[in-house]
């Protein structure tokens, strides 16, 4: 087994040399390489956008030969933690959310993804429908609704700002900011009964606003992917209608097509 305990104290400085591995183990040593690297990069002793030494380098520091070194690196690109830039050299790269297009919740698939999502709830509020909100919900102006406005994170880093609004007759009992914090909103809304059956979703893509940039920690250059999605039961009853902005740094919707 390859000797962790240097590697795990909090961003201290990078200890990687032939002492981490070992050589009696049936572990080949390109793989324990790869997880040494892995681990720095992990506990963030090397960050986004930060180069790894090169393959001489790593080569002579492990004892190794460089195409046992290549295999590693090789290892941790197709793991999507690092990439290859000509002219520069290996970078570490930004750990992006890829999320299916699926009628599925950002909490669900953060769990799913082993991302540690956390949620902040910034406002949850009982209102009467404006116009706008009656035609999106398919209810009537005046009818009461729930707005709910939530900060995401995915491994203690700010993610998403999602806004939903579900019509109040679509609630068997109230919602609270200790419920909303500790699981997902869909989560919730199925333990109540509610079944989803069909969405629509838009997506698309903007520059981050004033609030944004100070809750996400971002610039007002930052690109943000925008969703808006509208979910129905089976009886074609609206459930929710939500409003969601992600750091396209961090995030990424993936859809799978195939032909007729």
């Amino acid at each position: 087994m390859l000797n962790a305990e240097r590697l795990r104290s909090d961003r201290a400085p990078l200890q990687l040399d032939a002492n981490l591995l070992d050589r009696e183990s049936p572990v080949p040593l390109w793989f324990q390489i790869a997880e040494c690297l892995r681990t720095v990069i992990e506990t963030e002793q090397l960050k986004p956008g930060d180069r790894l030494d090169n393959e001489v380098d790593l080569s002579e520091r492990f004892r190794v030969s460089r195409p046992t070194v290549r295999q590693a690196i090789q290892a941790l690109v197709q793991k999507g933690l690092v990439v290859r830039q000509r002219g520069v050299g290996t970078i570490v790269a930004n750990r992006r959310i890829n999320r299916p297009v699926a009628l599925t919740s950002l909490f669900d698939d953060l769990w799913a993804a082993e991302r540690q999502p956390t949620t902040k709830v910034l406002d949850i509020e009982e209102r009467v429908a404006d116009f706008d909100t009656a035609e999106k919900l398919a209810i009537g102006v005046g009818d009461p609704v729930l707005w709910l406005q939530r900060l995401r994170f995915a491994e203690g880093l700010p993610l998403a700002l999602m806004h939903n609004t579900i019509p109040l007759e679509v609630l068997a009992e109230p919602l609270t900011s200790e419920a909303l914090e500790s699981d997902g909103l869909y989560r919730l809304l199925r333990a109540q009964g509610v079944r989803f059956h069909t969405a629509n979703q838009v997506v698309g893509a903007r520059t981050a606003t004033r609030q944004e940039t100070a809750l996400l920690g971002c610039s007002r250059s930052a690109t943000m992917l925008v969703m808006f999605r509208t979910a129905w039961d089976p009886t074609g009853r609206t459930i929710e209608f939500g409003s969601h902005s992600y750091l396209a740094s961090r995030y990424s919707f993936q859809i799978s097509l195939s032909l007729k």
